[in-house]
């Protein structure tokens, strides 16, 4: 893949063949030999032709290498970002294949997301290039010629953990037979099944409680901070991701708004990163010229949403923020108020909030977290394209719950049988 073509020359033939054909019948006449004619060298045809410039250029480039991933991108977290940030680090465009429904829920179960949501969530991804929906599980010999001939790719990626078909046989064999196949480093610390098991547990605490009103009235009264006392976690779960600031620097864009760069401001937990997240970026984004999204701290979210919130914590889901294509830069931990000084450090010149937006049980209404850009006349409010919250994702699978507990405890053994084998891989 890495030799240089010199087709390029007989093209300039084909562009040029009376000038080219002057050249050589001249230097018959002179009594030159090809070979001597072979050692002017093709650096010295611009001089004689000036045209020949472009076909110098031309010798210089580079057929761009397109490399190809696929994936469920079920319940879509910070290392399927990851996952595809390396996969377009080994080429120059990622073209990214996401598995059907059917396909799915034969090798794997049902799916929580559908199509749509998961196409949304990866084509929003900054690194995307190029996204084939319903893609198969398995890289069949066809859908690889398919791949080859008809999308131009020219290595199949896949991550350091095994993916096996229900035969238990490689679904990338033929792609390592073909000697097309490269490999990448799984992002430790979270997966798809970990994030149905947070869920599960959330349900299941949250059910536990249910006949705790006495208790739960009675902390009410005392307010919002009381209330989080229940025995459940206060704040969100035990997370085995190990967050580095290199990781934040290769999600980040590294670049900061122009002088009279208009900075939209959005905010909000963003837990469980879903479609209605990427939609509602995308129109805020839409408004002006950079946009600043501010997270929300783990206290803050368990605060507003009660206990076993977030999900995530706050480095996976700023991590899932900066994965998106719409996003220039967040503000990790935000305050839940938009201040002055806010307003003024960053030079925000738009604030706004979508219309579709979590219930917030345990706020009283008393403090209007947007009152200073309303006072200002800089607060907006946006339509939300999706009607989607994560309290509705998470319900769909504690609404399953024993579908997805039969599913989760295959995963759980064959993640616990990875990590056992588990070695070190070189990579990012």
């Amino acid at each position: 893949m890495e030799y240089e073509n010199h087709s390029w020359i007989w093209d300039g033939v084909c562009y040029y063949p009376h000038v080219f054909g002057g050249i050589m019948i001249t230097a018959a006449l002179l009594g030159l030999s090809t070979s001597y004619f072979g050692g002017i060298g093709v650096h010295y045809l611009p001089y004689l032709c000036p045209g020949f410039g472009i076909l110098k250029k031309r010798a210089h480039e580079k057929k761009r290498v397109r490399v190809y991933m696929d994936g469920c991108f079920d319940l879509m977290h910070y290392g399927h970002a990851n996952a595809l940030r390396q996969a377009k680090a080994l080429g120059d465009e990622l073209v990214v294949g996401v598995v059907s429904d059917e396909e799915i829920l034969a090798n794997k179960g049902p799916p929580v997301l559908s199509m749509e949501e998961r196409l949304a969530l990866v084509g929003g991804l900054k690194w995307v290039d190029e996204v084939i929906p319903n893609a198969p599980y398995e890289i069949t010999e066809q859908f690889m010629k398919t791949l080859f001939k008809e999308y131009k790719i020219d290595y199949i990626i896949h991550g350091d953990d095994p993916c096996l078909l229900p035969d238990g046989t490689d679904a990338y064999a033929l792609a390592k037979k073909a000697g097309r196949y490269k490999q990448i480093k799984r992002t430790e610390g979270v997966s798809s099944t970990d994030i149905v098991g947070r869920i599960l547990l959330t349900g299941r605490d949250h059910s536990a409680h249910k006949d705790s009103d006495d208790l739960t009235s009675h902390q009410e009264s005392c307010g919002v901070k009381q209330v989080t006392k229940i025995k459940q976690p206060t704040v969100g779960h035990l997370s085995h991701f190990l967050p580095t600031s290199r990781r934040i620097v290769q999600f980040s864009n590294g670049k900061g708004p122009g002088p009279n760069a208009r900075v939209v401001y959005i905010d909000g937990a963003f837990d469980l990163f879903h479609a209605g997240h990427v939609e509602i970026l995308r129109a805020a984004r839409q408004l002006g010229d950079f946009l600043l999204v501010g997270i929300y701290t783990d206290q803050t979210v368990s605060e507003i949403r009660g206990p076993g919130y977030p999900l995530m914590n706050l480095h996976e889901r700023s991590l899932s923020v900066l994965g998106c294509r719409y996003v220039d830069e967040i503000i990790m931990g935000s305050p839940w108020e938009v201040t002055s000084d806010m307003v003024t450090t960053f030079n925000i010149c738009l604030v706004v909030h979508g219309t579709i937006s979590e219930a917030n049980p345990l706020i009283n209404g008393d403090v209007d977290p947007y009152a200073v850009p309303k006072s200002m006349g800089i607060f907006r409010i946006i339509e939300s394209p999706k009607n989607i919250t994560t309290s509705s994702v998470a319900q769909r699978i504690i609404t399953n719950h024993e579908i997805y507990k039969k599913r989760n405890l295959k995963k759980v053994q064959s993640e616990k049988k990875y990590y056992e084998q588990k070695t070190y891989v070189s990579g990012d």
